[in-house]
């Protein structure tokens, strides 16, 4: 079933290694289709160069149960589910332990939107969501790692800030389908370096405009958006 979602996601689980967001086996992708409630997502621990779309798992979008495939699911499939429910409007998720914006997931910190990069992609500041609690991580971990982003970005547009960090972990990104998921992890990885750079330059440096980021913004992504030619992607 679904095998041009599995084609996609196998994919875009490769993408994480083109783009050198990923070591080992560290990080995963899925992608969602709705209409038959299932979510297709690597399976854990498998190396990238072993993937193909038939070892890719699908599982059940309402209760994580597996409907087709021989392997387990990746061990964050629960947090991905979170998020799917959550956000109705995303079709793909992706994590990754990238070396830039984990440092800021580790360091507990929003990610400001210093330049006109960030604001090309993130209407805001990125957001470092709290750690699980002690009883959330004994009970069911990685749900309540979706659960708090969930929690973070509550009252706040998915598809406009569309990433996240948790504390001490990493990052969690998503899109309008698995390769979108992955160009926003790419370009969180990119903020984050930038990020960290300029404040090692300039420790007070301060976020740009809220106009100046409005007009970067929405000049890509909003209902009047004129950059690049008709058709064009996320880039």
């Amino acid at each position: 079933m679904l095998e041009e979602l599995r084609e996609g996601v196998c994919r875009a689980n490769r993408e994480l290694v083109e783009h050198g967001l990923v070591i080992f086996t560290f990080g995963n992708v899925s992608g969602v289709d709705r209409a038959a409630g299932a979510v297709v997502i690597k399976p854990s621990g498998v190396e990238y160069e072993r993937l193909t779309p038939g070892n890719m798992v699908v599982v059940s979008l309402e209760d994580g149960s597996v409907l087709e495939g021989d392997l387990r699911p990746s061990s964050d499939t629960p947090a991905h589910l979170e998020l799917y429910r959550a956000f109705a409007g995303i079709g793909g998720v992706t994590h990754t332990h990238s070396s830039w914006a984990t440092a800021w997931a580790q360091a507990g910190r929003d990610v400001p939107a210093l330049g006109t990069t960030h604001a090309d992609y993130f209407r805001g500041a990125v957001p470092c969501a709290r750690a699980p609690r002690s009883g959330e991580i004994a009970s069911d971990y990685e749900a309540s790692t979706g659960a708090v982003i969930v929690e973070r970005l509550a009252g706040a547009n998915p598809l406009e800030v569309p990433a996240a960090l948790v504390t001490g972990h990493g990052p969690f990104t998503w899109g309008s389908d698995p390769h979108g998921a992955v160009h926003h992890a790419a370009v969180l990885e990119a903020v984050c370096r930038a990020a960290s750079r300029t404040l090692q330059i300039n420790p007070a440096a301060a976020p740009i405009s809220q106009e100046l980021l409005e007009k970067h913004f929405l000049r890509k992504h909003g209902d009047g958006a004129y950059y690049g030619q008709e058709s064009h992607g996320a880039g």
